[in-house]
Order: C-alpha cells, then sequence, then structure tokens
C-alpha cells in the first residue's frame, strides 16, 4: 500500500487539502478547496480544516495530516501571524488541530513545506549543497536546504534592502500594486536575489509561488551567478510538502 498522508495548505484567502502518495509525490485525491473564515481566528479554522478532512476521499483517521501555514512553527507552536489572526501568536497550533481532527497532526511553515516538496520530487530533486526556496506571493517566503536537509524557519523575505524590508518591494503584490511590468519589477527581484546571492552564495535558487509559471518573462532577465529555476509544484507544493513532513514526524 502506497505511503499516504493528508496535505493541508493555509492561505489568507483559501484553504486547501488533498490525499497525497508521498513516495511518488502526486495526489491521491481531487484537491479541495475552502474559504478562509474571515479574521482567520484559530477556532473558526480548525473548524474548516476538520470539514476539508472529512470531505478527501480516503482519509481514514489512522492517516496522518500535515498543515502548512503562513507563520514561523516552532515544535507545533504558531510565533507570527501573516494576513490571519494574531490569536495565532504563540498558540500550540499542533495541539488545537489534533484536538480537532482526532489524529496525529504536524504543522509546519508553508515556505517550508513547498521547499520539500520541490526537493523530493521537483526542481531540487537530487542537488547538493545550498538550495534555497523562494515563493513570491502576498509576501516572500524562503526555505534553506543543506544537502536536503531543511533548515526551518529561514525568514530571508525580510531582508533589509535600501532602509525598507524588501519583501514590501519585491513580493508579487508589490508588482501588482505598484503596477509594474515584468522588466520592471525584475529590477526589484534583481536587487533582492544579488543580496541573498551575496549573503549565501546558493547552489541553487528555486522560484515559487503562483507567479512562477509565467518565469519566462522575468526569471530570464535576472543576472546571477548561481543558478535559478522556477518551481515545478506550484499550486501543490505546499500540500505535498507538508504531507511528507506530517508521514516523517508521524514515524519518528
Amino acid at each position: 500500500m502506497a505511503k499516504r498522508a493528508i496535505g493541508i495548505d493555509i492561505g489568507g484567502t483559501g484553504i486547501k487539502g488533498a490525499l497525497v502518495d508521498i513516495k511518488k509525490g502526486v495526489l491521491l485525491s481531487d484537491r479541495i478547496r475552502f474559504e478562509t473564515p474571515l479574521g482567520g481566528r484559530p477556532a473558526d479554522i480548525a473548524r474548516v480544516v476538520a470539514d476539508l478532512v472529512s470531505q478527501i476521499d480516503g482519509a481514514r483517521s489512522a492517516i496522518p495530516v500535515g498543515i502548512c501555514f503562513p507563520a514561523v512553527v516552532q515544535h507545533g507552536h504558531t510565533m507570527s501571524a501573516a494576513n490571519i489572526s494574531n490569536e495565532w501568536i504563540g498558540l500550540d497550533a499542533d495541539g488545537l488541530f489534533e484536538r480537532t481532527l482526532g489524529r496525529h497532526v504536524h504543522v509546519v511553515n508553508d515556505a517550508d513545506a513547498a521547499g520539500v516538496a520541490e526537493i523530493n520530487f521537483g526542481a531540487g530533486l537530487n542537488q547538493r549543497g545550498l538550495v534555497i526556496m523562494t515563493t513570491l506571493g502576498t509576501g516572500i517566503g524562503t526555505a534553506l536546504f543543506i544537502d536536503g536537509r531543511l533548515v526551518p524557519n529561514a525568514e530571508l523575505g525580510h531582508l533589509e534592502i535600501d532602509g525598507v524590508d524588501y519583501e514590501s518591494k519585491a513580493s508579487f503584490a508589490a508588482k501588482e500594486r505598484d503596477n509594474l511590468s515584468f522588466a520592471q519589477w525584475a529590477e526589484r527581484l534583481q536587487r533582492y536575489y544579488s543580496r541573498l546571492e551575496a549573503l549565501f552564495s546558493p547552489d541553487l535558487i528555486i522560484v515559487g509561488g503562483g507567479v512562477s509559471k509565467h518565469h519566462e518573462q522575468f526569471l530570464p532577465l535576472l543576472k546571477l551567478r548561481s543558478r535559478i529555476e522556477p518551481a515545478l509544484k506550484r499550486n501543490n507544493a505546499g500540500i505535498l510538502g507538508a504531507a511528507s513532513l506530517a508521514f516523517r514526524n508521524s514515524e519518528s
């Protein structure tokens, strides 16, 4: 029987999930999506996640659940909150979801989960050395990997450049807010990725987020020493990575 886990990806506007074959890195069920409850409070989100899991085909009670979340996550506690309620800060999120779902749950940072999917099944497969995963969306999420091993909670989207938290200038949301062309946006991305490269000298940078499907319009404009590639798992990356980490955690 396939090694299985459920992956849930919680965002500021939507919550999506599916059953995952964590060896092959493929979805075994339809991907289900619900709207994130207004205000993003813990109890409300937990109820929506429970409803979502109940609708996933094959979601037996023995199957663990991985949940990726827009927050720093330390030992199952959410230590920050982005586009959700501040009630999450310092919360035992593992405990909340385990009580609600009645099964093993492992909560992780969303960029870390996306990076795990790319390392295990996507653009970072079999890559040695230092890999930096970046997700371009409302902000800039990042994940660090050394020889395929995750270094959790790397918040490199918040690098200060030109006196500002540079995700406010280089995220996809900033591109939309400032009505930038891809060429104009690439100039900001160049400053960000050049700083990232100067600090870490990565062997590979992976660029994810929904905009990565348009990678041919901006990645070729970047001039870096490091190899930079678009993510391959895109919208399913969080689900795949969260499920993989939950399965690994349930066996430890």
